[in-house]
């Protein structure tokens, strides 16, 4: 008798091609990431400036490592790999795609605390009639608790393809400075999918994307729709409330007398607690913080639980007063009055590693102090076009040493690395007057006072 022929495995599914429609902060570096995770990927934008400039490995915006990513994968560059593509087109992304991610801003509504999902629905309506086949939709927008099951309708009824398109939502946790790192190598995954019958196949496709970060040991937890919406906003609300915490206690220290960076010290040490997010300062901003725990808010107040979330106006509120302290200490420093003072600002971007003014505490304090007469003059590193965009009665300069020539007191209100290593007496020698006020808490104070500064920082002793 002849011996069975030897099983054979089944040929290997290929790959799903991925489209990421949106390419600003969020979409930009994921749809760079995936292609280094080995997907073929097509980034859309409605924005052709931004479509040409990221099909020329230019990012639209500064993110460390997103344009050596580019570089490395967009099709038509020298030794790019050419898994990474730009486009316009909705349809040619439909023919493309096997998985569809949605990247697209969801800001605060104007005149309202409310989320404007108008960009969300844009990009749902525009894909939809072009779904001709199965396909996965997925949510990475941060969105009010509800979006999805709304969404999950809208794209079923418009969708030739009907129910064979399904949706999932998968939240973001990416900070910018440490998009890439978030992205390939991520601390969690969450994945948000319906009751129905496609559920289970949205999830065996988001674990092949996901597979590498998977197999590195990042968690990777399957909710319903509405958790997995709730993960994202839930964790802002907290991180907010962790750093308006620590500035109200500054507040206290002020009034006491106390120094709220020996109290975080000491709070840090209590693992419940932990050290992370403690650093009081000018609070926070951005394109995140600010907006979502407003959306929340009016979210919970839709849902008939206002009352749940009442603290995030206190936490709001208590963020908002320290840009107004911040401007308070430094008429306090100089003697009662801005009105002519000459005033250098360190930093305009909400944080280091980023060109993002989004709501940045940096250029609203340099913003309050100009229209209360002092001279004002700013340096970042990397956020001076989008500044002098927002702030174009502002004066700009090319250093922090040119920004300080003159200056009557200087500001460091981002903490980049640049500005912890500027040496004090270099300083000293371009100013009128040697006042340091510190709105990060970053600055050793003991060097800048051996140097003859004058150093002030947010809840901490003047001396």
């Amino acid at each position: 008798m002849s011996s069975p022929a030897p099983a054979t495995e089944p040929p290997a599914s290929p790959a799903p091609k991925i489209t990421v429609i949106g390419t600003g902060y969020l979409g930009a570096t994921h749809a760079a990431a995936m292609a280094d995770l080995g997907f073929e990927v097509l980034g859309l934008d409605v924005d052709q400036t931004k479509v040409d400039k990221l099909r020329g490995g230019t990012a639209p915006m500064y993110e460390p490592g997103l344009e050596e990513l580019l570089a490395r994968h967009v099709a038509g560059l020298d030794g790019a790999t050419g898994r990474l593509s730009f486009t316009t087109s909705f349809a040619e992304a439909a023919e493309f795609g096997d998985v569809h991610f949605v990247c697209v801003n969801t800001p605060q509504r104007a005149g309202e605390y409310a989320c404007d999902m108008s960009y969300v629905e844009s990009a749902i309506d525009s894909l939809a009639p072009h779904l001709t086949r199965p396909a996965l939709v997925v949510g990475k927008s941060t969105v009010p608790v509800g979006s999805a099951a709304r969404l999950a309708v809208r794209l079923a009824e418009r969708a030739p393809a009907g129910e064979a398109v399904e949706l999932a939502w998968n939240p973001e946790f990416l900070r910018e400075g440490f998009a890439v790192q978030d992205t390939l190598h991520p601390d969690r995954l969450v994945v948000g999918v319906g009751a129905g019958p496609g559920a289970e196949r949205a999830e065996r496709m988001l674990r092949e994307v996901y597979a590498t970060p998977i197999a590195e040991g990042t968690p990777f937890l399957v909710t319903d729709l509405p958790t997995a919406e709730l993960v994202k906003t839930a964790a802002n609300a907290f991180l907010s409330t962790k750093i308006s915490f620590i500035n109200a206690m500054a507040e206290i220290c002020e009034a006491a007398g106390g120094d709220v960076t020996l109290l975080a010290e000491a709070l840090g040490h209590d693992d419940r607690i932990g050290r992370k997010f403690l650093r009081a300062g000018i609070g926070f901003g951005g394109g995140c913080l600010p907006k979502d725990i407003r959306a929340f808010m009016a979210r919970a107040g839709e849902l008939g639980a206002a009352e749940a979330l009442a603290f995030l106006r206190e936490i709001d509120s208590i963020n908002m007063r320290r840009r107004v302290h911040m401007v308070d200490l430094t008429r306090e420093t100089l003697d009662g009055s801005l009105l002519g003072k000459r005033i250098a600002v360190l930093g305009a971007a909400f944080k280091p590693d980023s060109d993002d003014v989004r709501d940045s505490p940096a250029l609203n304090i340099a913003g309050q102090l100009h229209l209360q007469g002092a001279q004002v003059t700013v340096y970042d590193p990397k956020a001076m076009e989008n500044a002098k965009a927002v702030f174009p009665p502002l004066s700009y300069a090319s250093s922090a040493v040119e920004a300080a020539r003159g200056a009557h007191a200087v500001l460091h209100l981002t903490e980049w690395r640049e500005f912890r290593e500027l040496d004090p007496a270099v300083l000293a020698d371009v100013v009128t007057d040697r006042h340091i006020l510190d709105g990060r808490n970053t600055l050793d104070p003991a060097l800048w006072r051996k140097s003859r500064w004058t150093y002030r920082a947010l809840g901490r002793p003047a001396a």
